[in-house]
């Protein structure tokens, strides 16, 4: 296939924004701080959204701001004033689901680029002319699609809309997202960016007439989060993504880490560009924590198959980041996680694999030596017989018993 189609990474903060770019993402999207789908955290401030657009601008990419939440009446006046905003800090496009968010943002800046969201739940061209009419210039598909109805509705569109898709990360157990479970157990609406994620929990059953007996609900192999979905890959067939008409191939995970973002773009970028076996690839897909992969609705009905056991599994824990380029054989690392002398660690860097080293000394800012790293973003250096640049992250592997824990 040809790289020609977008690579869209998520951030929650500056550092994953950066990281994203400097690992080979085309376009990154983040949440501002008004009507994104998000916790708070992940949401940058004004400032930070004129510093995003004017950073990724400077490397030839582009910024996207998802203003996606389902809008109230009260925020209309707002969202107008909030898009005029955005417009002149220099976002390329902003990610909509409400209809009347579009309508108000179309009007208050006409010449801001509309892309619908997947929760708008886009299924058809009809659809998606009604949105192009409103001033759309991309669809991001609902998830629910398979390959042979978003080569269908690519068909009938033409080059008239450009089309979005997921490739990678957590999905929702609810249609495309929209998903009430999280307002009625814990009055956190999923709807308004405040999803406590219900679906991950374990469950049991409570007979009215038998107070006290509770039965766990399994499915198999004493698996009990029951309700918790597969995470999404498609490493293995851009191609055919690529083949149904999307264009822009998006990575899900606003509330994840650097260490996430890094790995996931590194991967994707090297399937794209086709420069790397993908066996490889797979492998850094496993390093990080994630749930069982599925191919999602691409080819039908969700796969079932490896069981979703509603457990987490990782092969490497975030080790920490260089914040300096390796200096006469020696490596200067902000700490992020434990890890101790005599231990692997593999070197996460834009477009090399394989490349580790064996803890054989730590020092610590004073100078003095330590047996293990463990306090958070301390600042340590240790010997680095490889070549490792200020950015690139540092990973190490974990006992297999440690691998497979509950999320």
């Amino acid at each position: 296939m040809t790289n020609s189609c977008e690579l869209l990474a998520p951030a929650g903060d500056m550092d994953c924004l950066k990281t994203a770019a400097r690992f080979g993402a085309d376009a990154v999207y983040v949440g501002g701080p008004f009507l994104q789908l998000r916790a708070q955290k992940s949401a940058f401030t004004r400032d930070e959204l004129c510093e995003a657009a004017a950073y990724l601008h400077g490397l030839g990419k582009r910024l996207y701001v998802a203003v996606n939440s389902f809008t109230r009446e009260y925020e209309l006046a707002e969202l107008a004033d909030y898009a005029r905003f955005l417009a002149e800090a220099g976002a390329n496009a902003v990610i909509v689901s409400d209809l009347g968010a579009m309508a108000v943002i179309h009007k208050a800046a006409p010449d801001l680029p509309i892309h619908v969201s997947t929760q708008a739940n886009c299924c058809n061209s009809a659809a998606a002319r009604v949105y192009k009419d409103l001033g759309a210039e991309r669809i991001v598909l609902a998830r629910e699609l398979t390959l042979t109805e978003i080569a269908a509705l690519h068909a009938e569109l033409g080059d008239a809309l450009a089309l979005e898709a997921f490739v990678h990360g957590a999905m929702c157990m609810a249609y495309s997202g929209r998903c009430l479970m999280s307002s009625f157990l814990a009055g956190r609406s999923g709807n308004r960016g405040e999803c406590t994620q219900p679906c991950r929990w374990e469950y049991q059953l409570l007979e009215q007439h038998r107070p006290n007996e509770y039965f766990t609900v399994e499915g198999y192999d004493k698996a009990a989060a029951v309700l918790s979905s597969h995470d999404l890959k498609t490493i293995g067939f851009l191609d055919k993504l690529q083949e149904a008409g999307v264009t822009s191939f998006k990575i899900e995970g606003r509330m994840k880490t650097e260490f996430y973002v890094a790995q996931v773009v590194n991967a994707y970028r090297h399937a794209l560009d086709g420069d790397v076996p993908l066996p490889v690839l797979e492998h850094e897909l496993d390093a990080f924590s994630h749930r069982p992969y599925s191919s999602g609705f691409y080819f039908g009905d969700e796969q079932k198959e490896p069981l979703n056991d509603g457990l987490y599994r990782w092969e490497t824990t975030f080790a920490g980041r260089a914040v300096k380029d390796v200096s006469n054989g020696v490596l200067t690392l902000e700490q992020r996680n434990f890890f101790r002398v005599g231990d692997v660690l593999e070197v996460i860097t834009p477009g090399k694999f394989g490349q580790n080293f064996t803890v054989t000394e730590l020092r610590n800012e004073a100078g003095e030596r330590c047996e293990t790293a463990c306090h958070p973003k301390e600042r340590l250096t240790l010997p680095c017989p490889v070549d490792v640049r200020r950015g690139d992250l540092l990973r190490a592997r974990v006992r297999k018993e440690a691998a497979h824990e509950n999320a």
